[in-house]
Protein backbone atom coordinates (compact mmCIF):
# COMPACT_ATOMS: atom_id res chain seq x y z
CA UNK A 1 0.00 0.00 0.00
CA UNK A 2 3.03 1.97 0.26
CA UNK A 3 3.00 3.07 -3.38
CA UNK A 4 -0.55 3.80 -3.02
CA UNK A 5 0.00 6.03 -0.80
CA UNK A 6 2.41 7.77 -2.13
CA UNK A 7 0.83 8.32 -5.74
CA UNK A 8 -2.70 9.17 -4.16
CA UNK A 9 -0.60 12.05 -1.97
CA UNK A 10 1.04 13.37 -4.73
CA UNK A 11 -2.05 13.25 -6.89
CA UNK A 12 -3.43 14.81 -3.96
CA UNK A 13 -1.21 17.75 -4.09
CA UNK A 14 -0.93 18.52 -8.25
CA UNK A 15 -5.07 18.31 -7.66
CA UNK A 16 -4.99 21.03 -4.69
CA UNK A 17 -2.10 23.32 -6.30
CA UNK A 18 -1.47 23.86 -9.47
CA UNK A 19 -4.59 22.07 -12.21
CA UNK A 20 -7.08 24.73 -10.25
CA UNK A 21 -4.22 27.77 -10.43
CA UNK A 22 -4.05 27.06 -14.37
CA UNK A 23 -7.91 26.12 -14.71
CA UNK A 24 -8.82 29.31 -13.56
CA UNK A 25 -6.75 31.25 -15.73
CA UNK A 26 -7.83 29.48 -18.63
CA UNK A 27 -10.08 30.75 -21.24
CA UNK A 28 -11.27 27.93 -23.50
CA UNK A 29 -13.59 27.52 -20.21
CA UNK A 30 -15.30 30.79 -21.39
CA UNK A 31 -15.76 28.49 -25.20
CA UNK A 32 -17.24 25.72 -23.46
CA UNK A 33 -18.54 26.46 -19.70
CA UNK A 34 -20.84 23.02 -19.32
CA UNK A 35 -17.36 21.11 -20.11
CA UNK A 36 -15.11 23.21 -17.53
CA UNK A 37 -18.23 22.77 -15.14
CA UNK A 38 -17.91 19.27 -15.47
CA UNK A 39 -13.90 19.19 -15.11
CA UNK A 40 -13.97 21.53 -11.63
CA UNK A 41 -16.39 18.79 -10.01
CA UNK A 42 -13.97 16.10 -11.13
CA UNK A 43 -11.14 17.81 -9.57
CA UNK A 44 -12.81 18.34 -6.80
CA UNK A 45 -13.78 15.12 -6.30
CA UNK A 46 -10.29 13.47 -7.21
CA UNK A 47 -8.82 15.63 -4.86
CA UNK A 48 -11.03 14.96 -1.94
CA UNK A 49 -10.41 11.43 -2.77
CA UNK A 50 -6.86 11.43 -3.03
CA UNK A 51 -6.66 13.27 -0.04
CA UNK A 52 -8.38 11.08 2.14
CA UNK A 53 -7.47 8.25 0.17
CA UNK A 54 -3.42 8.61 0.57
CA UNK A 55 -3.75 8.95 4.90
CA UNK A 56 -5.96 5.98 4.56
CA UNK A 57 -3.51 3.70 3.42
CA UNK A 58 -0.30 5.39 4.84
CA UNK A 59 -1.95 4.41 8.08
CA UNK A 60 -2.78 1.33 7.18
CA UNK A 61 0.19 -0.30 6.22
CA UNK A 62 1.10 -1.89 9.24
CA UNK A 63 -2.39 -3.60 9.37
CA UNK A 64 -2.02 -5.64 6.12
CA UNK A 65 -1.59 -5.88 2.91
CA UNK A 66 -4.59 -4.44 1.47
CA UNK A 67 -7.06 -2.11 1.97
CA UNK A 68 -9.76 -4.48 2.91
CA UNK A 69 -7.42 -6.57 4.85
CA UNK A 70 -5.72 -3.38 6.57
CA UNK A 71 -9.29 -2.08 7.40
CA UNK A 72 -10.56 -5.29 8.99
CA UNK A 73 -6.86 -5.59 10.72
CA UNK A 74 -7.86 -1.98 12.48
CA UNK A 75 -11.15 -2.90 13.41
CA UNK A 76 -10.06 -5.87 15.38
CA UNK A 77 -6.91 -4.41 16.85
CA UNK A 78 -9.60 -1.42 17.91
CA UNK A 79 -11.34 -3.56 20.10
CA UNK A 80 -8.67 -4.98 22.13
CA UNK A 81 -6.25 -7.23 20.02
CA UNK A 82 -2.46 -5.70 20.70
CA UNK A 83 -1.43 -3.32 17.65
CA UNK A 84 0.95 -5.07 15.38
CA UNK A 85 4.40 -4.36 15.16
CA UNK A 86 5.25 -1.94 12.87
CA UNK A 87 2.83 0.54 14.24
CA UNK A 88 4.24 4.35 14.70
CA UNK A 89 3.12 7.64 15.47
CA UNK A 90 2.90 8.36 11.92
CA UNK A 91 0.13 5.93 11.26
CA UNK A 92 -1.98 6.92 13.93
CA UNK A 93 -1.94 10.17 12.88
CA UNK A 94 -2.85 9.47 9.02
CA UNK A 95 -5.94 7.52 10.41
CA UNK A 96 -6.93 9.89 12.75
CA UNK A 97 -6.33 12.83 9.68
CA UNK A 98 -8.10 10.59 7.64
CA UNK A 99 -11.07 10.24 10.30
CA UNK A 100 -11.42 14.07 11.29
CA UNK A 101 -10.86 15.38 7.28
CA UNK A 102 -14.06 12.81 6.34
CA UNK A 103 -15.77 13.76 9.06
CA UNK A 104 -15.36 17.41 8.67
CA UNK A 105 -16.16 17.62 5.56
CA UNK A 106 -19.30 15.54 5.45
CA UNK A 107 -20.54 17.27 8.40
CA UNK A 108 -19.91 20.93 6.91
CA UNK A 109 -21.76 19.66 3.90
CA UNK A 110 -24.56 19.11 5.56
CA UNK A 111 -24.55 22.04 8.07
CA UNK A 112 -24.10 24.05 4.46
CA UNK A 113 -27.07 22.16 3.13
CA UNK A 114 -29.22 22.72 6.28
CA UNK A 115 -28.32 26.12 6.82
CA UNK A 116 -29.15 26.84 2.85
CA UNK A 117 -32.42 25.04 2.83
CA UNK A 118 -33.69 27.26 6.09
CA UNK A 119 -32.36 30.53 4.26
CA UNK A 120 -34.31 29.91 1.51
CA UNK A 121 -37.74 28.92 3.02
CA UNK A 122 -37.42 32.26 5.08
CA UNK A 123 -37.01 34.25 1.58
CA UNK A 124 -39.67 32.45 0.01
CA UNK A 125 -41.90 33.28 2.92
CA UNK A 126 -40.59 37.30 2.66
CA UNK A 127 -41.00 37.43 -0.84
CA UNK A 128 -44.38 35.85 -0.98
CA UNK A 129 -45.29 38.40 1.68
CA UNK A 130 -43.47 41.36 0.04
CA UNK A 131 -43.99 41.27 -3.71
CA UNK A 132 -46.79 40.27 -6.43
CA UNK A 133 -47.14 37.80 -8.63
CA UNK A 134 -46.20 39.20 -12.51
CA UNK A 135 -49.02 39.14 -14.67
CA UNK A 136 -48.62 36.81 -17.41
CA UNK A 137 -45.55 35.39 -16.05
CA UNK A 138 -46.21 31.92 -14.20
CA UNK A 139 -43.89 31.81 -10.99
CA UNK A 140 -42.26 35.19 -11.72
CA UNK A 141 -43.02 37.69 -8.79
CA UNK A 142 -42.08 41.34 -8.49
CA UNK A 143 -40.85 42.92 -5.49
CA UNK A 144 -41.52 47.07 -5.33
CA UNK A 145 -38.28 48.28 -4.95
CA UNK A 146 -36.21 50.93 -6.95
CA UNK A 147 -32.82 49.12 -7.58
CA UNK A 148 -32.41 46.97 -10.40
CA UNK A 149 -32.81 42.99 -9.04
CA UNK A 150 -33.43 39.79 -10.78
CA UNK A 151 -32.69 36.38 -9.14
CA UNK A 152 -34.17 32.82 -8.68
CA UNK A 153 -35.44 31.22 -5.58
CA UNK A 154 -35.47 27.39 -5.99
CA UNK A 155 -37.43 25.23 -3.89
CA UNK A 156 -38.35 22.12 -2.60
CA UNK A 157 -41.89 21.96 -3.99
CA UNK A 158 -42.11 25.88 -5.92
CA UNK A 159 -39.17 27.55 -7.47
CA UNK A 160 -39.95 31.20 -8.29
CA UNK A 161 -38.29 34.06 -10.46
CA UNK A 162 -38.08 37.06 -8.47
CA UNK A 163 -37.36 40.56 -10.52
CA UNK A 164 -37.69 44.56 -8.80
CA UNK A 165 -39.94 46.97 -10.32
CA UNK A 166 -36.72 49.00 -10.77
CA UNK A 167 -35.48 46.54 -12.88
CA UNK A 168 -38.86 46.57 -15.11
CA UNK A 169 -38.13 49.67 -15.20
CA UNK A 170 -34.84 49.70 -16.82
CA UNK A 171 -34.68 47.11 -18.90
CA UNK A 172 -36.39 46.95 -22.19
CA UNK A 173 -38.86 43.92 -22.90
CA UNK A 174 -36.03 41.97 -24.91
CA UNK A 175 -33.98 42.31 -22.38
CA UNK A 176 -36.49 41.45 -19.91
CA UNK A 177 -37.21 38.46 -21.61
CA UNK A 178 -33.27 37.60 -21.45
CA UNK A 179 -33.36 38.36 -17.32
CA UNK A 180 -36.12 36.27 -17.12
CA UNK A 181 -34.79 33.03 -19.59
CA UNK A 182 -31.29 33.35 -17.52
CA UNK A 183 -32.81 33.10 -14.17
CA UNK A 184 -34.89 30.36 -15.39
CA UNK A 185 -31.88 28.54 -16.42
CA UNK A 186 -30.62 28.55 -13.10
CA UNK A 187 -33.47 26.67 -12.14
CA UNK A 188 -33.61 24.15 -14.83
CA UNK A 189 -30.49 23.22 -14.41
CA UNK A 190 -30.06 22.91 -10.78
CA UNK A 191 -27.17 25.39 -10.55
CA UNK A 192 -27.74 26.06 -6.45
CA UNK A 193 -26.65 22.55 -5.87
CA UNK A 194 -23.43 22.92 -7.72
CA UNK A 195 -22.67 26.28 -5.95
CA UNK A 196 -23.73 24.59 -2.58
CA UNK A 197 -21.12 22.11 -2.92
CA UNK A 198 -18.04 24.18 -3.49
CA UNK A 199 -19.72 27.17 -0.91
CA UNK A 200 -19.15 23.82 1.64
CA UNK A 201 -15.48 23.28 0.37
CA UNK A 202 -14.39 26.29 0.80
CA UNK A 203 -16.48 27.01 4.01
CA UNK A 204 -14.83 23.67 5.32
CA UNK A 205 -11.21 24.88 4.12
CA UNK A 206 -11.40 28.50 4.20
CA UNK A 207 -7.58 28.91 4.66
CA UNK A 208 -7.45 27.21 1.30
CA UNK A 209 -7.08 29.43 -0.84
CA UNK A 210 -7.84 26.98 -3.88
CA UNK A 211 -11.14 26.28 -2.23
CA UNK A 212 -11.45 29.93 -2.74
CA UNK A 213 -10.75 30.17 -6.59
CA UNK A 214 -12.91 27.18 -7.36
CA UNK A 215 -15.72 28.41 -5.51
CA UNK A 216 -15.59 31.97 -7.53
CA UNK A 217 -14.77 29.89 -11.16
CA UNK A 218 -17.58 27.84 -11.01
CA UNK A 219 -19.87 30.67 -10.06
CA UNK A 220 -18.95 32.27 -12.84
CA UNK A 221 -19.18 29.46 -15.22
CA UNK A 222 -22.82 28.56 -14.03
CA UNK A 223 -23.49 32.48 -14.76
CA UNK A 224 -22.02 31.83 -18.63
CA UNK A 225 -24.37 28.23 -18.78
CA UNK A 226 -27.25 30.36 -18.10
CA UNK A 227 -26.56 33.00 -20.46
CA UNK A 228 -26.34 30.78 -23.05
CA UNK A 229 -29.57 29.50 -22.48
CA UNK A 230 -30.68 33.02 -22.88
CA UNK A 231 -28.94 33.36 -26.16
CA UNK A 232 -31.65 31.13 -27.26
CA UNK A 233 -33.92 33.80 -26.85
CA UNK A 234 -32.32 36.87 -27.29
CA UNK A 235 -29.28 38.21 -29.92
CA UNK A 236 -26.07 38.10 -28.02
CA UNK A 237 -26.19 42.46 -27.81
CA UNK A 238 -29.43 42.60 -26.48
CA UNK A 239 -28.11 39.63 -23.85
CA UNK A 240 -25.12 41.91 -23.03
CA UNK A 241 -26.59 45.14 -22.78
CA UNK A 242 -29.01 43.34 -20.48
CA UNK A 243 -26.08 42.46 -17.85
CA UNK A 244 -24.47 45.55 -18.01
CA UNK A 245 -27.32 47.54 -17.16
CA UNK A 246 -28.02 45.43 -13.86
CA UNK A 247 -24.51 44.46 -13.18
CA UNK A 248 -23.65 48.54 -12.94
CA UNK A 249 -26.84 49.51 -11.93
CA UNK A 250 -27.25 46.79 -9.05
CA UNK A 251 -26.65 43.86 -8.02
CA UNK A 252 -27.52 41.10 -10.05
CA UNK A 253 -27.87 38.20 -7.29
CA UNK A 254 -26.98 34.49 -7.48
CA UNK A 255 -29.32 31.80 -7.01
CA UNK A 256 -28.91 31.28 -3.36
CA UNK A 257 -30.25 34.34 -1.56
CA UNK A 258 -27.95 35.31 1.56
CA UNK A 259 -24.84 33.88 0.30
CA UNK A 260 -21.44 36.18 -0.44
CA UNK A 261 -18.90 35.27 -2.98
CA UNK A 262 -15.73 35.09 -1.63
CA UNK A 263 -13.41 37.89 -2.81
CA UNK A 264 -10.77 37.66 -5.20
CA UNK A 265 -7.13 37.02 -4.76
CA UNK A 266 -6.61 40.96 -4.00
CA UNK A 267 -9.73 41.22 -1.77
CA UNK A 268 -12.33 42.69 -4.29
CA UNK A 269 -15.22 41.84 -4.87
CA UNK A 270 -15.43 38.88 -7.32
CA UNK A 271 -16.72 40.35 -10.49
CA UNK A 272 -19.41 38.34 -12.47
CA UNK A 273 -20.17 40.83 -15.16
CA UNK A 274 -17.09 41.78 -17.07
CA UNK A 275 -16.19 38.46 -18.28
CA UNK A 276 -19.55 37.26 -19.25
CA UNK A 277 -20.26 40.87 -21.51
CA UNK A 278 -16.88 40.21 -22.52
CA UNK A 279 -17.35 36.69 -23.41
CA UNK A 280 -21.02 37.96 -25.50
CA UNK A 281 -19.41 40.99 -27.27
CA UNK A 282 -15.81 38.24 -29.17
CA UNK A 283 -18.39 35.74 -30.68
CA UNK A 284 -15.65 33.08 -29.67
CA UNK A 285 -16.70 30.07 -31.62
CA UNK A 286 -17.19 26.59 -29.40
CA UNK A 287 -14.63 24.07 -28.78
CA UNK A 288 -13.74 21.55 -31.42
CA UNK A 289 -15.62 18.24 -30.91
CA UNK A 290 -12.56 16.06 -30.65
CA UNK A 291 -10.90 18.71 -27.37
CA UNK A 292 -14.27 18.57 -25.93
CA UNK A 293 -14.05 14.53 -25.90
CA UNK A 294 -10.92 15.46 -24.70
CA UNK A 295 -11.76 17.40 -21.74
CA UNK A 296 -14.43 15.06 -20.84
CA UNK A 297 -12.03 12.09 -21.08
CA UNK A 298 -9.43 13.84 -18.56
CA UNK A 299 -12.46 13.95 -16.18
CA UNK A 300 -13.21 10.93 -15.95
CA UNK A 301 -9.60 9.50 -15.90
CA UNK A 302 -9.29 12.10 -12.85
CA UNK A 303 -11.80 10.00 -11.00
CA UNK A 304 -10.56 6.58 -12.02
CA UNK A 305 -6.96 7.07 -11.00
CA UNK A 306 -7.17 7.21 -7.29
CA UNK A 307 -10.74 5.45 -7.50
CA UNK A 308 -9.33 2.08 -8.80
CA UNK A 309 -5.83 2.74 -6.57
CA UNK A 310 -7.57 2.24 -3.55
CA UNK A 311 -9.92 -1.16 -5.16
CA UNK A 312 -6.58 -2.45 -6.23
CA UNK A 313 -4.43 -2.11 -3.08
Amino acid sequence: MLSAAVILAALAVTLAWPVPILLSRARWTWRAPGIALVLWQSIALAGGLSMLGSLLTWGLIPFGDTLPDGITSLVSHAFGQPLPPGVGLEHVAALCGALYLGLHLTLNLAATTFRAERQRRRHHHLVELLSEPMPDRPGTRVLDHAAPVAYCLPGAVRSITVLSAGLLALLDADELRAVIAHERAHLRQQHHIVLLVFKSWHSALPWFPIANRAENAVALLVEMLADDQARRVVDDRTLARAIALVGTSGEERLPAPGERLAPDDNGQPFDLVTPRVRRLAGHSSPLPAALRAGILGSAVALLAVPTALLLIV
